[in-house]
């Protein structure tokens, strides 16, 4: 006797369904992958903004002291020379 060994076939059905399966998840990834890289590029660009938000801070916190000493040197100069 000779012994055929027979590979297990899918249902038509289930096979198409298997292979819809695999493409919705696979075009729902992309999209996934898609967002997640807009949302990277947006948090890049507000990364961005910030930093150039803390760098005029900066300078405007330094400007303020300036002023400040200045008036003050200037008050002080006021109340020597009152009479």
């Amino acid at each position: 006797m000779t012994e055929q060994h027979s590979t297990p076939m899918l249902h038509p059905k289930l096979a198409l369904a298997l292979v819809a399966t695999l493409m919705v998840q696979t075009i729902t990834a992309l999209l996934w992958a898609g967002a997640a890289s807009e949302r990277l590029g947006q948090l890049e660009r507000r990364a961005d903004t910030t930093g150039e938000l803390i760098e005029r801070t900066a300078r405007l916190e330094a400007q303020t002291i300036y002023m400040r000493e200045t008036l003050e040197r200037i008050e002080r100069k006021l109340d020597e020379s009152a009479p």
